[in-house]
């Protein structure tokens, strides 16, 4: 039987993101995986029983890279804008360090493998940010919301802004490339409309 290598492995996982960010699922198949891998359709049965089992893991494993990704350096327990930087700047780093990860995870969201993919984040992570969410407001800092709203308000700009640079393009067609400023400047408004 014919060992797994971990190098084929990471390769598979990246050319697959890409091929299903370009493509979606439907145009997504092993054979063109293999082609793009430069390996046989049959190494790729080694890793996954079929093209769902791949995608599903992957799925699982982005999601929970991401997850513990974002709590690097965060503590529930933190003041909300500290602690909300932190998140921005965990979210931010981990997502243009890995540009095709959002898109990923957009065709992950509006498909069947969406409550997988969630699956991911149900654990450590959702527990700290509802931990972080009360202490904010048991101190004051914050209105009470639901976390869709907060999450909505807290992160959607921030994912808009990167999604606007991975395409290179904002609203017309006006070219649009990510900084540091208009960053910081989106979290500063951000921290307002959530502190009122």
């Amino acid at each position: 039987m014919r060992t797994r290598n971990t190098d084929k492995q990471e390769l598979v996982k990246q050319k697959s993101i890409e091929l299903i960010v370009k493509h979606g699922f439907e145009g997504f198949t092993m054979n063109k995986l293999s082609k793009a891998c430069d390996i046989s359709v049959a190494t790729l049965y080694i890793y996954y029983k079929d093209k769902d089992d791949l995608i599903i893991k992957i799925a699982q494993e982005e999601g929970e890279r991401m997850g513990e990704a974002m709590l690097i350096n965060f503590d529930p327990e933190m003041h909300f804008e500290e602690g909300l930087r932190v998140q921005w700047e965990n979210r931010y780093k981990y997502m243009m360090d890995n540009i095709s990860i959002g898109p990923f995870f957009d065709q992950l969201r509006s498909s069947t493998y969406n409550e997988t993919f969630l699956e991911a984040f149900k654990t450590n992570f959702v527990h700290n940010i509802e931990k972080f969410m009360k202490n904010a407001h048991d101190r004051g800092e914050i209105n009470r919301m639901i976390p869709e709203v907060y999450w909505s308000i807290a992160f959607s700009p921030l994912y808009s802004l990167v999604r606007f640079h991975s395409e290179g393009q904002s609203f017309g067609g006006r070219p649009f490339k990510i900084s540091d400023e208009v960053v910081w400047k989106a979290f500063d408004l951000v921290v307002k409309a959530l502190k009122n």
